[in-house]
């Protein structure tokens, strides 16, 4: 199986900047996206920025020019710097990965168990 492993939430100041990262491991033949998702309290989840594999990245209208997503693929590990948080950036992010096991296989999702991000004023 393939498991994903997140790291670098924390509580910050408004203006301030986070980079949280996620690393796959496991059964892996081909990542085909890697993507950050948040969920605020009280809300639903909602689409951050994803990279698909030698495409380009991808953003939510709200975080554009502040939140950069980027791809290590030699250590299956996205990272996601985001900087000149805002209070309404606050909620836990979960990363995902749309992943083939093998060769021809059908593609498969997984999550991360979620990194909070709080961000005070």
């Amino acid at each position: 199986q393939v498991q994903l492993v997140e790291s670098g939430g924390g509580l910050v100041q408004a203006g301030g900047s986070l980079r949280p990262s996620c690393a796959a491991s496991g059964r892996i033949f081909n990542i085909i996206t890697m993507d950050w998702y948040r969920q605020a309290p009280g809300k639903q989840r909602e689409s951050v920025a994803f990279a698909p594999n030698g495409g380009s990245p991808n953003y939510a209208d709200s975080v554009k020019g502040r939140f950069t997503i980027s791809r290590d693929n030699a250590k299956n590990t996205v990272y996601l710097q985001m900087n000149s948080l805002i209070p309404d950036d606050t909620a836990v992010y979960y990363c995902t990965v749309l992943i083939q096991v093998a060769r021809g296989s059908s593609p498969q999702r997984y999550w991360g168990q979620g990194t909070q991000v709080t961000v005070s004023l």
